[in-house]
């Protein structure tokens, strides 16, 4: 008899069942404020985070709140090479580095909109098997596309290398939905197009009576160079082509006829929703307007961006925002047209490799929301001090003249809670001295599925669930009296969970819409708790200064 499991293709590894780094088993810590550190003095109520602590915690702490939310993410993981990154111990076990990247890829796709992309950067050491892993996780007809990155060249010291020199970086990028997402088409400068040679010399009269010139006698006998020229009237300027008989529709192809027929006329073919047409000679007509953009408040030839990025400049970044982090940086303009491609002004995004802090710096400086995470002490040396730089003004590098940045904005800090459960002296399960009457009710709610919303009127709605169904978190003695006081003014369709550190006996049995769990029992098997690192030890560097002559030659 034939088996109903369907079987699919997948990439498998020693311990990628392993429930510890089930996401469902990973503890929804709380995230608490570090007032001293946070710059919000612009803005009291910004929503922009930076985030220390390990990124796996740090993601399911998240997911309450912002689950479907994210627009963007990207980030840069430890390639697993062994010199990628000095602050992370980038040198695991490939089975172990999928373990790593397994959990923290499943959460990063729930925070996405269902309009959402990842964006995530890696080598060719372990870009296959990432793609698979991305494949499994995010299903494989949402793969949008994957992007070479030039990073330098075959000079130096690499150009006596015995093999073939690797100067390339990869950036996948995958849609949660990619019905929903939308591309949004960027450009870059280039040089100019030497093909579009001739002129029209009375462009100002119909198109029927055009005259064609070379354009090098325009430029001569107007002392002109052609940078001018572009900038004086690139509608004139066109060159001819041979329009692909076969990819255009039947209008088209008859016009190009029409054209052929008579080669000293010239036709115009009206389009609705598309540009029109030209003829002439059965050639078309193009027109070099068409192929300038405006890029940093400049028209410019320009060039579409396609999935080969040879623009780069990695010289010279590893101080690229006033903080230093050799080797593993990427230039603010990377991340830059990650954002330009996938998001709009306002719109949330995510780096829960935080690094050095590029993609906060460059979201702020682009309008948009952000959350960084990141688990080094280089929160604090480096995130938090490019972003301050950022919000002063000072921070002039990178893509800042390009937005023209002047400074200002706000972001807060925050610090992962301790795990909510400890042993205490003779090995039994606590709660930890930390959680406070408020810290406790929040992270109750976490723990719980509940989202923390204090009612302004009934002092037991701590937490909200789904329909009718709320939270209360006590550390009193929950007696019969408090139930039966509680159970009165419980409405319609209302049930309610009561976690107390103890209860009277017979509490439980007063009302049937009142469930009672005691706490920390209650949650001792809802995840695991103490954790405090998923697989990612950091190996802080000895040293944060980079002598030029190494930071030039390994961006040569």
């Amino acid at each position: 008899m034939a088996s109903n499991n369907k079987q699919k293709l997948e990439l498998t590894w020693v311990g990628k069942n392993n429930p510890e780094y089930d996401i469902a088993n990973i503890e929804p810590r709380i995230l608490e404020e570090n007032p001293e550190l946070s710059n919000c003095a612009n803005d009291p109520n910004t929503e922009n985070m930076i985030i220390h602590g390990d990124n796996l915690l740090a993601l399911k702490a998240l997911l309450p709140e912002y689950e479907g939310k994210i627009k963007c993410i990207y980030i840069d993981p430890p390639y697993n090479t062994g010199n990628a990154f000095d602050h992370y111990d980038d040198s695991v076990e490939h089975s172990t580095w999928l373990s790593l990247m397994k959990p923290r890829l499943e959460l990063l796709r729930i925070l996405l909109r269902e309009d959402g992309s990842i964006w995530i950067s890696i080598d060719e050491k372990e870009g296959h098997y990432l793609k698979i892993l991305c494949d499994e996780i995010f299903n494989r007809e949402n793969f949008i596309i994957q992007t070479t990155i030039q990073r330098g060249s075959a000079t130096g010291h690499k150009a006596i290398n015995p093999t073939p020199v690797q100067v390339c970086d990869l950036m996948l990028c995958y849609a949660k939905r990619k019905t929903e997402w939308i591309y949004k088409p960027v450009y870059r400068e280039r040089g100019y197009d030497k093909a579009y040679s001739q002129y029209i010399n009375n462009f100002e009269a119909g198109y029927e009576k055009w005259k064609f010139v070379p354009l090098k006698e325009i430029l001569k006998e107007g002392n002109l160079t052609i940078e001018s020229a572009l900038k004086k009237f690139p509608e004139r300027i066109i060159r001819f082509a041979q329009p692909d008989y076969n990819a255009v529709g039947k209008e088209t192809r008859e016009y190009i006829e029409l054209s052929k027929l008579n080669p000293s006329k010239l036709y115009k073919q009206l389009r609705t929703g598309y540009p029109d047409i030209y003829l002439f000679n059965g050639n078309r007509i193009l027109f070099y307007k068409d192929k300038m953009r405006e890029i940093n408040g400049v028209l410019v030839t320009a060039e579409l961006v396609t999935n080969i990025w040879t623009d780069m400049n990695y010289q010279g970044i590893a101080s690229e925002g006033g903080v230093v982090f050799q080797r593993s940086k990427k230039p603010e303009l990377q991340i830059k047209r990650v954002i330009e491609m996938s998001t709009n002004p306002s719109d949330l995004i995510l780096d829960s490799f935080l690094g050095s802090g590029t993609t906060s710096a460059v979201a702020h400086k682009m309008g948009r929301k952000y959350i960084g995470i990141e688990m080094g002490n280089h929160a604090y040396t480096h995130c938090k001090a490019r972003l301050d730089k950022v919000i002063d003004g000072s921070d002039q590098g990178g893509i800042s003249k390009s937005v023209d940045w002047k400074g200002g904005g706000a972001y807060k800090f925050y610090e992962l809670a301790p795990s909510f459960i400890v042993k205490d002296e003779f090995g039994n399960p606590v709660i930890d001295s930390f959680y406070n009457d408020t810290k406790l009710i929040k992270a109750m709610c976490k723990l719980m599925n509940f989202t923390y919303q204090p009612s302004q009127t009934e002092y037991w709605k701590h937490g909200v669930g789904q329909g009718k169904n709320y939270l209360y978190v006590t550390t009193q003695l929950l007696t019969t009296a408090m139930i039966q006081q509680i159970a009165g003014h419980l409405t319609e369709g209302e049930t309610l969970i009561i976690c107390p550190k103890k209860f009277e006996p017979g509490a439980e049995k007063i009302d049937s819409r009142i469930t009672i769990k005691k706490i920390p029992h209650s949650v001792l098997k809802a995840c695991y708790f103490g954790k405090k690192e998923y697989l990612l030890p950091i190996k802080e560097s000895a040293t944060e200064e980079v002598e030029i002559e190494s930071e030039a030659e390994d961006n040569e």
